[in-house]
């Protein structure tokens, strides 16, 4: 008996001292100014979104959404630009928006892409002109991005898988 107890008392001990290791921040590329912006323009497309884990239909203008991030020479050493997307050029996908981004680091050593636009309030519903999102991953082919998004009252954490615009991506249009 003694022996169960002795043996329950360690399983407990063992399982309240395990805990997970933090995991390390992502460290962006050197060159990822050139990555996100191909030294000048570059287009990204949505290939996924997320909700948390699950996977988001997209429909027409979620397919045809592209960001066209630029730079020029003078702002690549400062690690910004101008990023805009195509919206207002799509039918009934709202207004574009143009916004100055920057790639920023918390404290924690994570980077994030920072936004920033007059138009952010009205179009993402919030009160600040700035809005983070977390770099995950992001190579000459891919981006990817995690952000909060409140709605209906509930702070979503979404999670959007970009890619260039030139590349085909197979089941792109997924649908329940």
């Amino acid at each position: 008996m003694n022996k169960i107890i002795i043996l329950y008392a360690l399983l407990v001990i063992g399982i309240i001292s395990c805990k997970d290791e933090p995991t390390p921040p992502y460290s962006i590329p050197k060159n990822a100014v050139t990555l996100l912006t191909a030294d000048s323009i570059k287009s990204w497309k949505i290939a996924r979104r997320y909700n948390g884990k699950t996977r988001m239909n997209m429909g027409d203008c979620f397919l045809g959404y592209r960001q066209r991030f630029r730079t020029s020479a003078a702002l690549s050493v400062n690690s910004s630009g101008q990023v805009r997307d195509n919206n207002g050029e799509l039918r009934n996908c709202g207004p574009s928006l143009e916004a100055r981004w920057e790639i920023t680091t918390s404290d924690k050593g994570d980077s994030y892409l920072k936004l920033t636009s007059d138009q952010i309030p009205e179009l993402l519903g919030q009160e600040s002109k700035e809005k983070f999102f977390k770099i995950l991953y992001l190579s000459n082919d891919s981006l990817t991005l995690s952000y909060v998004h409140k709605q209906f009252n509930k702070r979503l954490r979404i999670t959007d898988y970009l890619v260039r615009e030139d590349l085909r991506v197979e089941d792109r249009d997924f649908h329940w």
